[in-house]
């Protein structure tokens, strides 16, 4: 029996590259977005079928859950992708963008959740993919709100495995770290909606010299390989909840879950070491 996927956010990225990577192994993919013209291209797949879904749209969700189910029958895995970054200082970012950071990075991801899993229990089988981040294992300056919804993405899943397991459901999270993708672009678009505090601007400078020098350094990073971990981890019958999509997370994944506080935070202040103040 073929397989079917649900993928969230797959106008661009992680999204669009899975719905790839899963159709050219077999499986009928549905490829939601929030404009679906923005999936002409992956619409000529004759195993793709692109349809609307915005996670801040209740309605569109259950929509999408019901076109999947009337077109192939059942669901066989969810990919939680989609989402976005808020990049700048904390005091900064007024409190809507706040709200719609968790809106749509840990409360959308929860409702498509929601949507799938009776058509899963009553299968009593299934696989739920949720797209975390290096940022959901460390904390990072700059993306406060970006990163606290992104450990907040692995709590929710890492707990929700518990109960799931209890009838058939496995949960996997996928770690990517830094690659170069429209994400990043709509961070940087993101952080333009305040008046900055004068008080920060050594840091800020600082954060933002660190940051363009991970991108140059990052700028080979593989959007597909993420894509055939995301693969992977959906494919894999273990009971691995956790999976590092890139290789330059490894490090900090390290620091952060092999080694005592004290060395974490050495090493990453040894990262993130920026201007005392005056």
């Amino acid at each position: 029996m073929t397989q079917t996927v649900l993928i969230t956010g797959c106008s661009t990225g992680f999204g669009e590259a899975s719905a790839r990577h899963f159709a050219e192994r077999g499986w009928n993919v549905v490829a939601t977005m929030r404009d679906p013209a923005a999936g002409r291209t992956l619409a000529q797949h004759r195993n793709i079928l692109v349809t609307r879904l915005d996670v801040q749209d209740r309605d569109s969700i259950t929509a999408a859950v019901a076109l999947t189910l009337d077109r192939f029958g059942r669901i066989d895995a969810l990919v939680n992708n989609a989402g976005f970054g808020l990049a700048g200082v904390f005091e900064e970012t007024p409190r809507a963008k706040m709200i719609e950071q968790f809106d749509v990075n840990v409360f959308g991801l929860m409702d498509v959740t929601r949507a799938v899993l009776p058509t899963m229990r009553q299968q009593r089988r299934g696989t739920i993919v949720n797209i975390s981040s290096g940022a959901g294992i460390i904390g990072l300056p700059m993306i406060a709100l970006y990163t606290a919804s992104k450990f907040a993405v692995e709590g929710f899943s890492e707990s929700l495995s518990y109960e799931l397991e209890t009838v058939g459901i496995r949960v996997r999270i996928v770690e990517p770290g830094g690659v170069n993708t429209n994400f990043n672009t709509r961070m940087d678009a993101e952080t333009r909606y305040a008046e900055p505090i004068a008080d920060y601007e050594p840091f800020r400078s600082g954060a933002e010299r660190l940051y363009d020098g991970l991108r140059a350094n990052q700028a080979h990073a593989d959007v597909a390989q993420v894509a055939e971990s995301i693969y992977n981890a959906t494919v894999d019958s273990s009971d691995r909840l956790r999976w590092l999509a890139t290789e330059e997370v490894k490090p900090l994944a390290h620091a952060r879950r092999e080694t005592n506080e004290e060395a974490y935070m050495d090493t990453m202040r040894g990262y993130f070491r920026f201007p005392e103040p005056e």
